[in-house]
């Protein structure tokens, strides 16, 4: 068992000489501590508790939780940047909070794109068969003039270099939205920097539904969705009527101002059919 953190807290309350309402320190750790003669209920009505024995309670917590000092447990518990070796110092238990080691977003280029990451400069441009991933994004910051393209489907994100000819007249950084746990982290990112957002995925109804609930609705003007010139003879031709029939419209059509995306709706809507981006894909 682990020592909560909104416990830690009332318990610090009581070391300061603070009473406290019973109904706001229900908890089975504050029952055995009741039972232990560490806080008690003064009073007939027994409606607060208070501290009985400050060094029972220091015992209690050391022998309990290895924690040496509250004051510090709930401090470390509620810094923004939480390693796990903090909790070892505090508790000897690197799992008493759960956290993510591994934040960021993949980036991947098909042409040398530069930035700067804690304050060096760096080049994007992976080997063939790999990837670079963005831990510190905080501290990673492109080149003003580069766009930042959203990539929906991993394989399109793997073969960047065979959809050159779709993004001739930007200079593109493209990032991935898998794993689906790290695009957090990608939209925090997107906020923090001035690049413009482009947004390249699937071309039904999901595809715009992610573009417009994920990312269009944090980034607002930043954020465009891309769409090929010959978008709509790729729908008639490619499409799957089956995408149509089976997807749903999870977005206020009204909301939308892109001329480019009505223009999409319309077409996935007259040919009654959706389109996955991987048939752009140029082999």
């Amino acid at each position: 068992m682990k020592l909560p953190l909104n416990i830690a807290e009332k318990l610090l309350l009581l070391v300061s000489g603070e009473k406290i309402p019973s109904s706001k320190l229900k908890h089975e750790i504050v029952k055995d501590m009741i039972s232990e003669g560490i806080i008690h209920k003064p009073g007939k009505l027994k409606s607060t508790v208070q501290l009985a024995d400050k060094q029972q309670l220091k015992l209690y917590l050391e022998n309990h939780f290895a924690i040496r000092d509250l004051l510090t447990y709930i401090e470390t518990f509620k810094k923004e940047d939480l390693l796990r070796a903090d909790l070892v110092s505090v508790a000897a238990d690197s799992k008493i909070k759960s956290l993510r080691t591994f934040k960021g977003f993949l980036v991947n280029s098909y042409s040398p794109t530069h930035a700067t990451l804690n304050g060096q400069a760096i080049t994007i441009l992976p080997t063939n068969g790999t990837f670079n991933f963005i831990y510190d994004f905080k501290s990673f910051i492109p080149e003003q003039d580069i766009t930042i393209v959203g990539i929906e489907n991993p394989e399109n994100f793997r073969h960047i270099d065979k959809q050159k000819y779709l993004f001739k007249n930007i200079k593109p950084l493209f990032v991935s939205r898998y794993p689906q746990n790290q695009s957090k982290d990608l939209i925090k990112w997107l906020q923090s920097i001035p690049n413009n957002y482009l947004h390249y995925g699937d071309f039904d109804f999901a595809g715009i539904g992610i573009y417009l609930n994920e990312f269009k609705k944090h980034l607002d003007n930043k954020a465009k969705f891309y769409t090929p010139d010959n978008i709509d003879s790729s729908i008639k031709k490619s499409g799957s009527k089956k995408r149509y029939d089976e997807q749903k419209i999870n977005f206020d059509i009204g909301n939308i101002k892109e001329e480019n995306l009505l223009q999409l709706l319309d077409s996935i809507h007259r040919h009654k059919k959706g389109l996955d981006q991987e048939i752009f894909i140029n082999e």
